[in-house]
C-alpha cells in the first residue's frame, strides 16, 4: 500500500473515533438547561381594605393583574412562586378571589404560606387553604405546606412553611419535622441547582425583632453543608436585598403593594464550572399608585436597596 494512502486512512479512523467520542460525551454530560422565573412577593390581596399608613391595599387586584401580564409579556418564564402573604387577610372569599386573578397567568404558578394567609383560631386554616389550592390551580397538588418538585432537569425547587402554627404573629420558624425533611430533599439533590422559596427570609434585609426567623441558624447551618449552588428567595420583609455566601445566594424581594410596588425576575444560565444568576426589579406601571405608595414611605431607600439588590449578575462557582 502506498504510503500516502496509509497515512490518510490512518487520519480518517482517528478523525471517525475522535468525532464518535466527543458526540458521545456530549450526550453523557448535556449541559443544564437555563431557567427563568418570576417571584411576587406581599401581594397582600385583598377587594375589602382600605389602604393603611404604608400599604396600598386598595388597588392590590390592579397591582396584581399588572405583574401578572407584565410577567405573561416576558419570553421564556418557566414559571412563577408567590412567597407568601397572597392575601391580607387569612379569608376563604378573598383566597377564591385572590386565585381568579391568578389565573390569568400563562405559566404555572406556586405559593408558600404568609403568615398574612392563615390564622391559628378562625379564619381561613392551612387545611382548608391547601384544599382551595389544589382544587382551583391544576399546577398545584400539594396536601402538605411544604413540597418540592423538578422544574427541568438538572434543577430542584423546595418550598418551605415558615409559619408559626402555634400562634398568630409576624415572626417565622422552621418546624425540626420540615428540617429533617429538607435535609433529605437536600440529600436528594447534592448535583442539582436548588431553589428554596420561603416568606420570611434567613437573612434579614434589616434588624426587625418582631419578624425575623427565630431559627435562622439552623437552617443556614444545614445548607452550608452542601457545596451545589443553592437560591433562597425570600419576602415578608417588603424590601430588597441580595446577600451571596459562597455558593449560597440569598434573595429578599419587595412587595406589590408597598413602594416599589415590584416583583422580581431571576434567570439562571448554568456553565461549565460555574452558574450566572442574572436578578432585577420590574415595578408596576401603574405610575399614579406608585407614587401614592411611595408618598406613604418613610424609608424608600432601604425598602429599594442598593443597585445589587435590585439589577445584578451573580456568580456562584461548581
Amino acid at each position: 500500500m502506498p504510503r500516502a494512502l496509509y497515512f490518510l486512512k490512518k487520519c480518517l479512523l482517528f478523525f471517525t473515533i475522535f468525532f464518535v467520542f466527543c458526540y458521545s460525551f456530549q450526550g453523557c454530560c448535556a449541559k443544564t438547561s437555563s431557567l427563568k422565573f418570576a417571584q411576587i412577593s406581599d401581594a397582600h390581596f385583598t377587594t375589602i381594605e382600605e389602604d393603611t399608613s404604608y400599604k396600598v391595599l386598595k388597588s392590590s387586584p390592579h397591582l396584581l393583574d399588572d405583574a401578572i401580564t407584565q410577567v405573561n409579556n416576558i419570553p421564556n418564564i418557566d414559571f412563577i412562586i408567590y412567597t407568601g402573604d397572597l392575601i391580607n387577610t387569612p379569608n376563604q372569599n378573598e383566597l377564591l378571589k385572590f386565585i381568579n386573578h391568578a389565573k390569568l397567568s400563562i405559566k404555572p404558578w406556586y405559593s408558600t404560606f404568609g403568615n398574612h394567609d392563615v390564622c391559628v383560631s378562625g379564619g381561613l386554616n392551612k387545611g382548608k387553604f391547601l384544599e382551595i389550592m389544589c382544587g382551583h390551580n391544576e399546577n398545584f397538588c400539594y396536601k402538605n405546606s411544604y413540597y418540592s418538585f423538578t422544574p427541568k432537569k438538572g434543577y430542584k425547587v423546595i418550598v418551605l412553611d415558615t409559619t408559626i402554627d402555634e400562634q398568630n404573629c409576624s415572626n417565622g420558624k422552621i418546624t425540626k419535622e420540615q428540617l429533617d425533611w429538607l435535609k433529605k430533599e437536600l440529600n436528594k439533590s447534592k448535583g442539582d441547582i436548588t431553589l428554596i422559596y420561603t416568606h420570611v427570609p434567613v437573612i434579614e434585609p434589616f434588624p426587625s425583632e418582631n419578624h425575623r426567623l427565630l431559627n435562622s441558624y439552623d437552617l443556614k447551618l444545614l445548607l452550608k453543608k452542601y457545596s451545589n449552588p443553592i437560591i433562597v428567595c425570600s419576602g415578608h420583609y417588603h424590601a430588597s436585598k441580595i446577600v451571596q455566601e459562597d455558593n449560597i445566594l440569598y434573595i429578599a424581594s419587595p412587595s406589590l403593594v408597598t413602594y416599589p410596588c415590584a416583583f422580581r425576575i431571576v434567570n439562571i444560565l448554568p456553565k461549565r464550572n460555574k452558574v450566572i444568576v442574572d436578578v432585577y426589579i420590574k415595578e408596576t406601571r401603574l405610575k399614579t399608585i406608585q407614587d401614592c405608595a411611595k408618598a406613604k414611605c418613610m424609608a424608600s431607600p432601604l425598602l429599594c436597596g442598593k443597585e445589587e439588590d435590585r439589577n445584578w449578575s451573580y456568580e456562584i462557582k461548581k
